[in-house]
């Protein structure tokens, strides 16, 4: 899972990118490539599992953030942008929302609605361009051989043209299967999940305000908005100290660090949910699709599980945390033994029992 972090210069997606991933970016560099980093996935309850079972050994699940070149024209007339965010599982747009006289603005002034407004609308004419090209390929195509996939094909791609002059992400069109297999391969920017981050000053710390245009699109478009001020959680990175870092937190009324709040709105937008296994040898977090059956969480963990799956043993966090321990949960009769039908969710703690 790759999040692709974009935005015009000056936005402060380097600083964000630094907060997330702990990989600093010297002064003045100029990406010419995507620049990869991992990010560990804030979680309280796998804290507070941590704190339960004290384990020799801890893993939180991780997530892949890549920095991408910066949005200008150059690298937009060319098409540079557009296929490395082809290659990213969701989309990271920072939006500037700052004011800072000594960080010049590309357009001279910082306008966080106009900004994203102008980003989206590249995103969208990309793909308009790419769906009227190869519908001009197939229109000429079909006047030689009468093919009924590519009858099919152009059918949908028109319907999809349609949805993008209406100025309306492909994420928001609907597909059956057999048609989603018939544009799987296309680089469609607007078909991605995206977030929105508003890089905001220290003055909005604790009192955010999306400006109401932007509520209003994050709404439509199904683009989650945050709001994180990346020059201060930068220099609260840099606190080794767990206790000063937290208490520096609650000073600034940082309800949240913006690792914790990114990475788990991040995975909502990809349709991930978190598991855990746990014990004394270790506590560790996994990650699975939203939905998906206990045998494929179980291959998450080693494909052996998945091919020899047997039964779940589950336990439900929310119980574990409220009788206090397992030898609790098993007297109220609170763990469940789920077969292969059984659709995990967000928080279950599993025991696979398998046999190869």
């Amino acid at each position: 899972m790759k999040v692709g972090i974009i935005g015009l210069p000056q936005s402060g997606k380097k600083t964000l990118f630094t907060v997330l991933t702990g990989i600093k970016i010297q002064e003045g560099t100029q990406l010419s490539k995507p620049l990869p980093g991992t990010a560990d996935i804030l979680d309280p309850r796998f804290d507070r599992l941590v704190a339960l079972y004290e384990p020799k050994k801890q893993q939180p699940a991780r997530i892949d953030f890549v920095l991408l070149p910066k949005l200008e024209k150059e690298t937009i007339a060319k098409g540079l942008i557009f296929q490395d965010i082809a290659d990213m599982d969701a989309i990271c747009l920072v939006v500037r929302a700052f004011e800072d006289e000594a960080i010049f603005h590309v357009d001279g002034d910082v306008n966080p609605v106009r900004d994203a407004e102008r980003i989206c609308g590249e995103l969208l004419l990309h793909d308009q361009i790419f769906v009227e090209k190869r519908l001009e390929r197939l229109e000429l195509s079909l006047k030689k051989i009468k093919d009924e996939d590519q009858k099919k094909e152009f059918a949908l791609l028109q319907r999809m043209q349609a949805h993008l002059e209406a100025e309306s992400p492909l994420r928001l069109f609907e597909m059956s299967d057999e048609e989603e297999a018939l544009v799987r391969s296309y680089p469609l920017i607007t078909r991605k999940e995206m977030l929105l981050v508003l890089n905001t000053g220290e003055d909005a710390i604790g009192n955010p305000v999306t400006p109401q245009a932007l509520e209003e699109r994050s709404l439509r478009d199904h683009m989650p908005v945050i709001q994180v001020c990346a020059g201060m959680e930068a220099e609260i990175a840099l606190l080794e100290d767990p206790e000063e870092k937290a208490a520096f937190l609650q000073d600034l009324g940082i309800l949240e660090p913006a690792l914790g709040l990114l990475t788990r709105t991040a995975l909502k937008a990809l349709g991930r949910i978190s598991f855990f296994t746990v014990g004394k040898d270790e506590v560790r977090q996994w990650l699975v699709r939203k939905d998906a059956p206990a045998p494929k969480a179980a291959g998450v963990i080693h494909s052996d599980l998945e091919r020899g799956f047997i039964r779940a043993e589950v336990i439900k966090y929310a119980e574990l945390m409220a009788l206090g321990n397992e030898a609790e949960v098993k007297k109220a009769g609170k763990l469940y033994v789920n077969g292969k039908d059984y659709r995990v969710e967000d928080g279950d703690i599993l025991n696979i029992r398998f046999k190869v």
